[in-house]
């Protein structure tokens, strides 16, 4: 049997999440406070008892779903995998399972990254939408007819689901045109800014910098990434994708037909949700899928 691990991205938090790892294993409470200690806040009393609101803060959401997932593939008796991929941030957390980097400097990173992020946010305010139900090739052809905002396609998520990032008014002109095109439905995301897009080059300049001095080793498996859907085990390979992904789309479509084309059968999601279950659905329904979970922690 083939199995790829897959771990997702922002937008599947929760409140609560991670409390019942940490409640059941004590690896689990280390890494945890591990992680409070590096991050320099209580980043656990903000996934386990904090709002909503709290948790959807990008400093806040991206290292609380790498850390949920993280914990989560560290615990899981049977962590053999043949190949590993994250959708965006999750990437990270892909990189860290997959023995490519530490648990600390996965961290670090990502909360570098997160923070890049919030502030391009703030210097470029930006936006994204799902287009549902339009071809790959037509989605692109609009955004590019717009020429006096910014708007991209940012994540090819599965066929006939692309979701358009960019400024607030490139976003509005394109919503108007998919819709006139025929697009089922464009629903505008509740996200912080115009991730994957260029609104994003001074994160990407910030972050590139934190990659390049941070050490990657080669992994267990191949990890498919972002920037390109193919698998790749080079250490400065990977650098070079991770720093691209900020400004460059989410291939997660050409990532799930590379997969399924290299023989994978089974894959299982590691972190909070089911969002990319449903997307390897879209493709290929004979596929063995689950999410992960432990019914006694490894200790």
């Amino acid at each position: 049997m083939m199995k790829a691990y897959v771990f997702p991205g922002q937008g599947a938090q929760f409140v609560g999440m991670g409390k019942d790892l940490f409640d059941h294993s004590s690896k689990a409470k280390d890494m945890f406070h591990k992680a409070n200690r590096i991050l320099e806040f209580k980043i656990t009393e903000t996934m386990f008892d904090g709002t909503e609101e709290d948790l959807r803060q990008t400093k806040v959401t991206q290292p609380a779903i790498f850390l949920h997932s993280v914990i989560l593939a560290t615990l899981l008796d049977d962590f053999n995998p043949n190949m590993v991929a994250g959708h965006s941030l999750g990437e990270f957390s892909a990189l860290v399972a997959n023995k490519v980097l530490s648990f600390e400097d996965g961290l670090r990173l990502v909360a570098k990254r997160a923070n890049a992020m919030q502030k391009a946010c703030e210097i470029q305010p930006g936006t994204m939408a799902a287009v549902i139900g339009m071809d790959d090739k037509l989605v692109e052809s609009i955004c590019g007819s717009i020429t006096d905002a910014v708007v991209v396609p940012a994540n090819y998520n599965s066929p006939g689901q692309i979701v358009i990032s960019g400024s607030i008014e490139g976003v509005a002109k394109a919503t108007e045109k998919l819709q006139e095109a025929g697009a089922k439905r464009v629903i505008p995301l509740k996200v912080g800014g115009a991730f994957h897009s260029p609104l994003m080059e001074p994160a990407r300049v910030e972050l590139a910098e934190a990659i390049n001095a941070t050490k990657f080793n080669y992994g267990i498996c191949p990890i498919y990434q972002n920037v390109t859907g193919q698998s790749v085990t080079d250490p400065e390979i990977i650098k070079k994708n991770l720093v691209a992904q900020l400004t460059s789309p989410v291939c997660w479509t050409q990532t799930m037909l590379n997969m399924i084309a290299n023989g994978v059968n089974c894959v299982v999601e590691v972190g909070p949700g089911t969002v990319l279950q449903g997307l390897f659905k879209k493709v290929d329904r004979n596929l063995d899928m689950s999410s992960a979970s432990i019914e006694k922690p490894a200790e």
